[in-house]
């Protein structure tokens, strides 16, 4: 059921027609038996992995609280354990089990098994973590009922690509629910909109273009060729993934829960230490929060600094796929992060917008760079695609005009957005202004979607 879909859509709708309409005791379990006939929607085989964690993280937190010493590390160790014994099987085995026969002089595929990922398991897991650390910290309390933390857990719009909801933030809002206000329901209502608009106008557009040049490198030679496709794939990454977060902002907030925001126009980022404040800021606080910082942060001297940029982008770029691939992008990132400490650049911004545009133009192709690793199914591939970036043949710009005037188009707003927040004064404008700026949004999303659905890029990982 994806979000782009008229099936999600009816869904949706049946979902808050009812939570509206039920007494408010009831709203908690039908939330969360919604949320897993939507999980269930994907592969009902995995909805026992899905409650098996759930119940170990329960009753792990109420462990950790109620014990000393020994006994509450042994509790968060078990969490730990089975948190990441789950995500380690189901989405590194067969990356190890090939690394090792490659190791071993074996074939590729002798101890690979026939695995299938479980939607949103990287998600789940990380938002399990980071509640009973937070627990074992004593920065909150256990929660007391298992279908309050099973909805936490399993929550609908997040389940199965985020934003990593906080447990603070998710519980704030589950026992002090009010009904969302006019404006709430209106920014709630612009968001989905326009996050299937980007998905639908935008990423799902792209796709093809790079789709076509990765699975066909040898046929797309040029700088042109291998400029555009980055281009292409940079703008479809974004698009798609800040799509669903919006979708799922969007519909949180329809139903009274108030949603972390996990983009914040990274294309206009000044600096990659910038960038990662401003792309999946979910997750780069996650990493921050339980793995940067719990290992020393920057307090320790320079070069335990670096060393910690180092293992925490080496480690995200692991949590985003089972390839050494984005193993060295995650390193890419991080030596260019400490580099950057190094001269003493973070997201320090110029005193006007036109100055800033260099760095802004700099920080995008570097990122552009190394989504090369990111979407290159090996080193051979990456490194051929390097080498027609930098090679002095022309080649062919792949994107067409129509498709080059909507990307300049969400450019012109990006930018409007970063210097006056126009988007945010949507929420004060009359209802009927509000309709017809989703029905533009809609005419484009006629006019310019695909006849497929494809699925968003972050399912994956």
């Amino acid at each position: 059921m994806l979000f782009s879909t008229p099936q999600y859509f009816v869904f949706f709708s049946i979902v808050v027609a009812v939570f509206y309409s039920l007494p408010r005791r009831a709203r908690i379990p039908f939330l969360l038996l919604a949320s897993y006939f939507f999980y269930a929607s994907w592969n009902w085989k995995f909805v026992p992995l899905l409650l098996t964690l759930t119940v170990i993280d329960f009753f792990a937190a109420q462990w950790i609280e109620a014990k000393q010493g020994i006994k509450r590390h042994g509790a968060l160790v078990m969490s730990l354990v089975a948190n990441l014994g789950f995500l380690g099987f189901f989405k590194y085995y067969n990356f190890a089990a090939r690394t090792a026969g490659s190791i071993l002089g074996l074939p590729s595929d002798s101890w690979v098994l026939q695995i299938v990922l479980p939607l949103g398991i990287s998600f789940h897991t990380f938002q399990s973590i980071s509640y009973v650390v937070d627990v074992y910290r004593g920065e909150r309390e256990a929660v007391r009922k298992p279908l309050d933390y099973a909805l936490f857990i399993s929550f609908f719009p997040q389940l199965v690509a985020g934003p990593i909801v906080r447990a603070r933030e998710f519980f704030a809002d589950l026992y002090a629910w009010e009904a969302p206000s006019t404006q709430e329901v209106k920014r709630g209502a612009f968001l989905i909109v326009l996050g299937l608009t980007k998905k639908v106008a935008l990423a799902d557009n792209l796709s093809p273009i790079v789709d076509r040049y990765f699975s066909g490198l040898h046929s797309y030679t040029g700088a042109l060729s291998a400029w555009g496709a980055m281009f292409a794939f940079a703008l479809q990454i974004f698009f798609d993934f800040s799509g669903y977060t919006d979708m799922a902002i969007g519909s949180a907030l329809v139903l009274g829960f108030h949603f972390p925001v996990n983009f914040r126009r990274p294309y206009l980022a000044v600096s990659i230490t910038d960038f990662w404040r401003r792309w999946h800021i979910s997750l780069s606080s996650w990493l921050r929060d339980y793995l940067y910082i719990p290992m020393g942060g920057n307090r320790r001297g320079r070069a335990k600094t670096y060393r910690n940029l180092m293992i925490t982008m080496l480690l995200g770029g692991l949590w985003h796929g089972a390839n050494w691939t984005f193993i060295v992008w995650g390193a890419y990132h991080g030596l260019l992060l400490s580099l950057e400490r190094m001269v003493g650049i973070g997201r320090q911004r110029q005193s006007s917008f036109v100055a800033a545009v260099p760095r802004i133009i700099l920080t995008f192709c570097l990122v552009s760079v190394g989504w090369v690793f990111f979407r290159s199914q090996s080193f051979s591939d990456a490194f051929f695609v390097f080498g027609q970036m930098f090679s002095m043949r022309g080649g062919q710009w792949p994107i067409d005009s129509v498709l080059m005037t909507l990307c300049a188009l969400s450019l012109v707003i990006a930018v409007l957005e970063e210097l006056h927040g126009v988007t945010k004064r949507l929420e004060a404008i009359p209802a009927w202004s509000l309709g017809l700026v989703l029905g533009v949004l809609l005419f484009v999303v006629e006019i310019f979607g695909t006849d497929r659905s494809l699925p968003f890029i972050y399912f994956q990982f």
